[in-house]
C-alpha cells in the first residue's frame, strides 16, 4: 500500500532489515511489527473504542503479517480472523502467531468471509481502495446490529498528476474526503460514533521512519535492490511532506451498525 514500509511478500532478510529500522524509529514498546504509521498505543486505543475484548469476534481486513492483530488477540482475548490477499503475508502471520488463537485466510477484499463478526478492522489500508463503496457495503453486511467498523482513513482530495508521479505504487493511493466517507458509511447503515485526528502523530512517525531508513540505507540495500530502496525512500518523503503540511490528514474512526 502507499504507506506501508514493509511489503509482506519480501524475503526474510528484507523484512528483518526494515523491521530493525522500524524498531529504531519508534519509542520503546510502540513497534509490534506493524506495517504502517500507527503506534502500538494507537492500535490499543482504537481496539478499546471498538469494544474489542474477551470473546469478541474480530475480522481484520488486509492484515498483512498481522502485527496489530497478534497484539490485540494476546491482550484482549478476542476471537480473531485476519484476511489478506498475499499468500506470503498469511504464511508469515501464521508462523509469527505461535500459540495465539489467531486464524488467517488468504482472500481478496471484497467480498468478505461468509460469517458475522462483532468488529471489523481496517488499519491503514482504506487508502488502497479506489472505489470504497463496495468495501463499506461488504463490511456492513458482515456486522450484526450493534457491530462496529474500526478503521483509519487518509483524508483529502485526490492526488494530482504531479503527486501521483511522485508516489511509488500510486495505484494504491486514493485519499477520500471525510464527509464523503461518512456519507458512504451512512448509506450502508453505519453511524460514526467516535473519531480522532492522528495527523501530527503520523507525520512524526513517517519522518522518523524516513530518517531510520536513510541512516541504515547500506544495511537495507543489502537486502533490497536499489530500485526498491529508492521507492521506499520516495514514498516516505512524500508521506512526511503530505502529513506534515496537512495535504493529507489522518483520522481514526469507529462506526456502529444501527
Amino acid at each position: 500500500m502507499g504507506e506501508r514500509p514493509v511489503r509482506p511478500d519480501e524475503p526474510a532478510p528484507s523484512r528483518t532489515a526494515l523491521w530493525r529500522a522500524g524498531e529504531v524509529a519508534h519509542a520503546r514498546g510502540e513497534f509490534v511489527g506493524q506495517e504502517s504509521f500507527m503506534r502500538a498505543g494507537e492500535i490499543r486505543a482504537l481496539a478499546r473504542r471498538a469494544g474489542i475484548g474477551p470473546g469478541v469476534s474480530v475480522l481484520d481486513l488486509c492484515c498483512g503479517v498481522a502485527g496489530p492483530g497478534r497484539m490485540i488477540t494476546a491482550e484482549s482475548g478476542c476471537r480473531y480472523l485476519g484476511v489478506d490477499s498475499s499468500a506470503g503475508a498469511v504464511g508469515i502471520a501464521r508462523g509469527l502467531a505461535g500459540g495465539l488463537p489467531c486464524r488467517f485466510e488468504q482472500a481478496h477484499v471484497p467480498p468478505l468471509p461468509d460469517d458475522r463478526f462483532d468488529v471489523v478492522l481496517l488499519l491503514e489500508t482504506m487508502l488502497a481502495f479506489r472505489d470504497k463503496a463496495p468495501l463499506v457495503e461488504a463490511v456492513a453486511g458482515v456486522l450484526p446490529a450493534g457491530g462496529r467498523f474500526a478503521c483509519t482513513v487518509e483524508e483529502g482530495p485526490p492526488l494530482t498528476p504531479v503527486e501521483r508521479a511522485r508516489m511509488p505504487q500510486a495505484d494504491t493511493v486514493w485519499p477520500i474526503g471525510l464527509a464523503e466517507l461518512t456519507g458512504l458509511l451512512r448509506a450502508a447503515g453505519l453511524a460514526v460514533t467516535w473519531q480522532e485526528e492522528w495527523t501530527a502523530a503520523h507525520a512524526e512517525t513517517a519522518t522518523a521512519l524516513l530518517r531510520s531508513y536513510e541512516a541504515d540505507a547500506a544495511g537495507i540495500s543489502a537486502a533490497l535492490d536499489s530500485a526498491a530502496l529508492a521507492d521506499l525512500l520516495r514514498a516516505h518523503r512524500a508521506w512526511a511532506d503530505w502529513l506534515g503540511s496537512g495535504r493529507v490528514r489522518k483520522f481514526a474512526l469507529v462506526a456502529e451498525k444501527r
